[in-house]
């Protein structure tokens, strides 16, 4: 007998003739336009991007659906009157504009939301300070390779709300899910990840506190069938087992847990009552980096109820990583270039330095998430050799390690850059044989760039048009 989706059949019921309303025109929504003007419903699409910043053939998709739209600063003071409100995860549910909306019976939502709400099948959600897009992919490759038909989605891959009517009960959905989306949602996934936590976006969230319970969004509606994995290491995540309702499996690359997924002296152990089963030598895989020891650790305990262990190392042994973190690019007389563009905060690029034994050429800075940079200055003094400087946050960065150095009585060449070619342009010229040039920004993009992605991509062109 053909499965139905009988949540989905009555919310498209619903949309016929709703009043609903699209804020903003990112990746997530785009696919939105379509399935509602199939649905036929009244839409009405807001951004903060004026009419002239909007690619022409979304606004050709949205003239010729008879859409209505409400653009620039001031967008949402037409935000009234509506049954539906999609919003962009770039817009918070603190919005004055949709409290207000809400109050008046408007249900505000998100596309990630709704496939958690309607879709038939399992779903893992990952979410975390660091290591969500790793973590989450070595999750979806582990499944697919075990047979599982998956969709994959949230902060990586496709909106997957279009996808809801492929979706079966036998399939699994992995979601990558950023604080942004997990704000305000009311709805957990079947089993959560929470890799890390450490300040991040503080400059968009109201404070810490409030970044940290958005985080909790993606346990916090789980039953007694949930499963929690978090990291014992991390002082915040290791207190969610107080607040959630169902399993929880810890790792840890610091501590050698009676249960759960450690890395011992260069081993992942499946840890059991105290009986640990070695699963991979960390020497015979390619990913490199502690940290990413602990996501292969994330990745086996979040499969571990639909995966054999055996099954999940042959998925990820020879997996090189993601694009634009700890990415080599090329080796040129003897220096390896290395882009991990996607590190935009401090915790990560300690990580990304922790990676590496080689003496190291760093290139950092960027856009100013309003983060404490004092925590890196140490790994710097310590492991960097030669540190090049650009974009908004280059004075915090070197502020802080020049504290460090009149603290430790040491020196280091610091050099300040106006544009990403001149850093590039410095690495090759200082940079010896037998050293690393790491570019791990600590910081967004968004002063120069349209994203890390980007970045990533103009910082691998430099190097490989040497």
């Amino acid at each position: 007998m053909e499965f139905e989706n009988k949540k989905l059949k009555e919310f498209n019921e619903f949309l016929k003739n709703r009043k609903v309303a699209v804020i903003g025109l990112g990746v997530s929504n785009l696919p939105l336009l379509d399935y509602l003007y199939e649905k036929n419903a009244k839409v009405t699409v807001f951004d903060r991007k004026t009419i002239d910043e909007i690619p022409k053939e979304t606004m050709d998709k949205i003239t010729n659906y008879s859409f209505e739209f409400s653009l620039g600063q001031y967008n949402l003071q037409k935000l009234k009157g509506f049954d539906l409100i999609f919003r962009s995860p770039s817009c918070l549910p603190t919005v004055p504009e949709l409290v207000e909306a809400e109050k008046n019976g408007a249900i505000v939502t998100s596309e990630i939301e709704l496939v958690l709400k309607i879709t038939p099948s399992k779903v893992i959600g990952v979410t975390g300070s660091d290591g969500k897009t790793t973590t989450t992919t070595l999750i979806h490759k582990i499944l697919t390779h075990a047979g599982y038909n998956c969709f994959l989605g949230g902060n990586i891959g496709k909106p997957l709300f279009t996808q809801i009517e492929k979706m079966r009960p036998e399939d699994i959905v992995v979601l990558e899910l950023s604080s942004f989306q997990l704000m305000g949602m009311e709805i957990s996934p079947d089993i959560s990840v929470v890799t890390n936590i450490s300040p991040n976006h503080l400059n968009i969230h109201k404070d810490y506190e409030e970044y940290i319970n958005a985080k909790k969004n993606i346990f916090k509606y789980q039953n007694n069938d949930g499963i929690l994995v978090i990291n014992y290491d991390n002082a915040i995540t290791k207190e969610f087992n107080k607040e959630a309702k169902g399993k929880v499996i810890y790792f840890s690359s610091k501590s050698k847990l009676d249960d759960g997924y450690i890395v011992d002296e260069n081993i992942i152990k499946e840890c059991n009552e105290g009986i640990r089963k070695h699963i991979l030598n960390v020497n015979d895989i390619k990913l490199r980096g502690v940290h990413n020891f602990e996501n292969i650790c994330a990745a086996f305990a979040a499969t571990q109820t639909l995966v054999d262990s055996d099954v999940a190392y042959e998925a990820i042994k020879d997996f090189q990583g993601v694009e634009h973190r700890l990415e080599q690019v090329r080796e040129i007389d003897g220096v390896k270039w290395y882009n991990d563009s996607a590190s935009s905060s401090p915790t990560r690029t300690i990580e990304g330095l922790n990676s590496f034994n080689e003496e190291i050429v760093l290139i950092a800075g960027g856009y100013d998430k309003n983060l404490d940079y004092k925590p890196i200055a140490k790994p710097i003094v310590e492991k960097v050799k030669t540190l090049i400087l650009l974009g908004q946050t280059s004075g915090k960065i070197y502020e802080a390690v020049k504290e460090e150095l009149e603290k430790q009585n040491k020196n280091l060449n610091i050099y300040m850059c106006d544009s990403l070619e001149e850093t590039v342009k410095k690495a090759l010229k200082y940079a010896k044989s037998g050293q690393i040039v790491l570019f791990s920004p600590a910081s967004a993009s968004f002063d120069m760039f349209k994203d890390f992605a980007d970045r990533g991509e103009k910082f691998k062109n430099l190097v490989n048009g040497i």
